[in-house]
């Protein structure tokens, strides 16, 4: 494999954003053009996975190239605050100009986290986050979700004021600052869309206005729903278990128009590169934290280890790059670590040996490794017990600590209909991968430290009892000031 010449390079990460939501990635419905053209010129992974379905978790293990347990980061209330080194870190110690523009999720700007130019970033509120999202029993209910699907609508929110100015100011940087960097630049662009409120412009709403423009979800009716302990308590929090059709669909076409309008912000960067000259000096990554499973399943939003929700778009894009290839070893975000330091020409410190990512460039430019296996960790809002993911070829394993696992072939069966966990014949195959899952994380110890983590932080806050009492809940961090 030849030795990757160092460039600049622009990572665009999106919030909640399902690889099933994507022309690009099989969904002819959804008008994405901008990131149609990306893959089109590009390279697409079609099995990337986040390593935790939902926000905070996800961009800690993003960040530091290593599963979000292992430091701690459990919920949307145990947040990175540099703990442990970034790949910002190390660039910066070896002096390569790194800027992030918008939503990170940290535990503050601290320059600990490895990024002192954070520019309009959104991290957990007030330091604390969701508080409410770190309580795990089965007493609870958060009918936000639901209303978030019953308030779908037309008009403008704060999430699309703020990914403009993201926009902007992204544009901005690569036509001002990045063609004067002695040294090739990182920039980090982070959209809040298309994570809800389900607000969408009135222009791409019209996109969708007619009920043959969506795809309907995968075993959307009732009838069809798998039951699953963790699953069905996952729709009683939810509030989702009696959506309406009419309710459902009118959603699903607000998802779908936040996620053109999200991808006509990614047209600005891309023109703003073009129009900088920076097209052959610069690499391009699109991913996004986690995805949203609209209605798939009979469930919504993330938290789940079904593909809508873990599975996530990765594309990249750039000069050496090949054009139209897509790549079908698993691959997750812990793999942005190296990948972003080799792309810059950045050296790993002998401290990030132990990492278990590894560069993409790699798969990017012809190397396969259909044995590969990821790994996804859960421990937050909706679920009573601790869930597991193990990608290893074409089977998907789910592990739940104390209630029966689920095993999919997501070569047989990409829309995960049928659970081959019960089945006899696959015993054997479950006994495997939850042994291989077993090598990766003491799953039964990270449960209990996981729900003592999380009661110590109820204590801080006058216990479980006295928090409900005085404390409602929200689902999503306010803007900063743009």
């Amino acid at each position: 494999m030849t030795e990757m010449r160092p460039m600049n390079q622009v990572i665009i990460f999106s919030d909640q954003h399902s690889k099933r939501m994507m022309e690009c990635y099989g969904n002819p419905y959804v008008k994405t053009p901008n990131l149609t053209q990306l893959a089109a010129k590009g390279v697409s992974f079609d099995n990337a996975y986040c390593n935790s379905p939902i926000c905070v978790p996800s961009r800690a293990a993003l960040a530091t190239g290593n599963y979000a347990s292992i430091n701690g980061y459990w919920d949307n209330a145990h947040a990175f605050a540099g703990e442990c080194p970034s790949w910002g870190t190390r660039l910066c110690e070896q002096g390569f100009p790194v800027t992030t523009i918008g939503k990170l999720h940290y535990k503050g700007d601290m320059p600990e986290t490895g990024f002192p130019d954070q520019r309009i970033p959104l991290n957990i509120k007030n330091g604390v986050g969701d508080v409410y999202g770190a309580i795990r029993n089965k007493k609870i209910t958060r009918y936000q979700f639901r209303d978030a699907i019953k308030q779908a609508c037309v008009g403008e929110s704060d999430y699309i004021r703020y990914d403009r100015a993201i926009a902007r100011q992204a544009a901005e940087y690569l036509k001002n600052e990045g063609t004067r960097q002695q040294k090739p630049f990182t920039l980090f662009v982070g959209f809040v869309t298309p994570h809800f409120p389900l607000i969408a412009p009135q222009e791409f709403y019209d996109l969708y206005r007619d009920d043959p423009a969506i795809r309907e979800p995968i075993q959307f009716e009732q009838s069809e729903w798998p039951h699953h302990p963790v699953v069905d308590y996952y729709r009683y929090y939810c509030g989702t278990e009696n959506i309406d059709r009419k309710t459902a669909i009118n959603a699903i076409k607000i998802y779908y128009a936040l996620c053109s309008f999200m991808d006509s912000q990614v047209g600005v960067i891309l023109d703003a590169i073009r129009e900088a000259n920076l097209e052959e000096s610069t690499r391009i990554i699109y991913s996004s934290d986690h995805g949203d499973t609209m209605g798939d399943h009979g469930v919504y939003f993330k938290s789940t280890m079904y593909e809508g929700s873990v599975g996530i778009p990765m594309i990249m894009s750039g000069p050496d790059l090949p054009e139209g290839k897509i790549v079908n070893t698993n691959v997750s975000l812990i793999d942005i670590f190296p990948t972003v330091l080799e792309g810059v020409g950045a050296d790993m410190n002998v401290e990030d040996s132990h990492l278990p990512g590894k560069s993409l460039w790699s798969f990017a430019k012809g190397e396969e490794d259909t044995n590969r296996a990821v790994f996804s960790e859960y421990y937050a809002q909706g679920i009573y017990t601790a869930m597991f993911m193990l990608k290893k070829s074409d089977y998907k394993y789910v592990h739940y600590v104390g209630e029966c696992p689920q095993l999919f072939n997501l070569k047989t069966d990409p829309e995960e209909r049928k659970d081959l966990a019960l089945e006899p014949n696959c015993a054997e195959l479950c006994r495997k991968l939850e042994s291989e899952l077993r090598n990766i994380a003491d799953v039964d110890a990270l449960e209990l430290c996981s729900k003592e983590a999380q009661r110590k932080l109820l204590e801080a806050h006058g216990g479980e009892e006295e928090f409900l009492r005085n404390f409602k809940p929200t689902l999503f961090s306010p803007i900063p000031k743009i």
